[in-house]
């Protein structure tokens, strides 16, 4: 298994922000989604796991112009397959898809679930599908087709914290 901490690219996130929950990418196709999506880990205090092959040469311009200075206060792991990355997190794996059939809003999400999105332009294959514990659809209008990954991310992790009482700088009751 090759597995790829940036340490050149990210700095260390704060203990205060870090949480068990993970947000991971399959295969991301666009440099500017997974800046994005590194600025919302870095955000929400989650660590991001990036799936290969991605569909860009990585370098740190490409997504740094996405990420902006929050790239350096969110913990990222590049994983060479899913079976690398399914080994050194086995937790709970939540597939978001446009084939799911439930929503996150009536989902019960625990703390260490891991979130998992697939590549832009054709989410995961069937056998990445059937290793999800459970798959879950953004309720959207019939007239159109998905969200942008990224804005996908922010909504299911935004519900997933607030359901689990981990959303930053929130006091629970």
């Amino acid at each position: 298994m090759q597995m790829v901490k940036l340490p050149g690219l990210c700095g260390k996130p704060s203990e205060d922000y870090r949480r068990s929950m993970r947000l991971c990418l399959f295969q991301p196709e666009i440099a500017g989604n997974v800046g994005a999506v590194m600025r919302l880990g870095a955000c929400m205090g989650v660590a991001i796991d990036l799936i290969e092959p991605m569909g860009f040469a990585w370098d740190d311009r490409r997504v740094r112009r996405t990420a902006m200075d929050y790239i350096d206060h969110v913990d990222v792991t590049r994983h060479s397959s899913f079976e690398g990355f399914r080994s050194a997190h086995p937790g709970r794996l939540i597939l978001f898809s446009t084939k799911g059939d439930a929503s996150p809003y009536e989902f019960n999400f625990r703390a260490d679930d891991i979130l998992l999105f697939g590549k832009e332009s054709g989410g995961v294959p069937p056998e990445i599908a059937a290793a999800a514990d459970a798959v879950l659809r953004i309720p959207i209008r019939s007239e159109v087709r998905s969200f942008n990954v990224a804005t996908s991310a922010a909504l299911a992790l935004g519900e997933a914290l607030r359901q689990t009482g981990g959303l930053p700088g929130v006091v629970a009751d």
